[in-house]
């Protein structure tokens, strides 16, 4: 039997799991959740008793759920080796995980939907989450761009010329930045790393306008490339 994940379009996190699963040439199955319709769907009671802290992804493989993004992705990469998304050097298994988890816990956690619902809920204007929004993006961003722009392990992707975890947790990061309609030029290490991972099927087929339940489409593709207006 495949696993399952349940896991929103927009959702960074669960982008990173299809990402990995996807590298990985795992089959799997997506069910989706909409974080925004009806309240939530992952606030009601019946994903709570799958995933008690109403967040996805969650994945399911047989009898056994995991959350959390980096925990299934580590998971993945304990029970297929092949292709390895970290190194084989502890020193350098450390520095991949550093530079992902500058990501996926210092950046996305301070943008993702239940911290922009909350600052609704404050009654703060649409424009100052913006201002909010791109702020911690670009304070991480620029974090991130001055660790890979001059090491010398950073090859063709964020760590030599195969893809790991960090371009894992960055592409999807760069999709919200891009959606934002933030400028991104001042992280060219960045871009280029995201332009060489989005030539791959892994991304691409992992990216939002290609799930079940999308409703949008592409950030990081211009409208004529995309066969919209002219």
């Amino acid at each position: 039997m495949k696993p399952k994940i349940y896991s929103y379009w927009r959702s960074s996190a669960a982008f990173r799991v299809r990402i990995a699963l996807n590298l990985k040439g795992m089959d799997y199955e997506i069910i989706p959740v909409h974080l925004l319709k009806n309240g939530g769907e992952q606030l009601t009671d019946s994903y709570g008793q799958k995933n008690p802290n109403h967040l996805v992804p969650l994945l399911e493989d047989g009898d056994i759920q995991i959350h959390q993004s980096l925990a299934i992705i580590e998971y993945l990469e304990d029970i297929q080796a092949q292709p390895a998304l970290l190194p084989k050097s502890a020193l350098d298994r450390a520095w991949v995980r550093s530079i992902a988890l500058d990501i996926a816990c210092d950046i996305h956690p301070m943008n993702n939907v239940r911290v922009l619902r909350y600052l609704k809920k404050l009654d703060i204007n649409n424009e100052s989450r913006d201002i909010w929004y791109q702020h911690w993006i670009q304070l991480g961003l620029v974090s991130v761009e001055k660790q890979l722009g001059h090491d010398q392990r950073v090859g063709r992707y964020a760590y030599g010329d195969e893809p790991s975890l960090i371009d894992i947790c960055l592409v999807p990061q760069l999709f919200n930045a891009l959606s934002s309609k933030m400028d991104i030029s001042p992280y060219p290490t960045l871009v280029r790393i995201f332009n060489e991972c989005m030539k791959l099927p892994a991304f691409k087929d992992a990216s939002w306008e290609q799930q079940i339940d999308s409703e949008g489409s592409n950030p990081a593709i211009p409208p004529q490339e995309k066969g919209e207006g002219n």
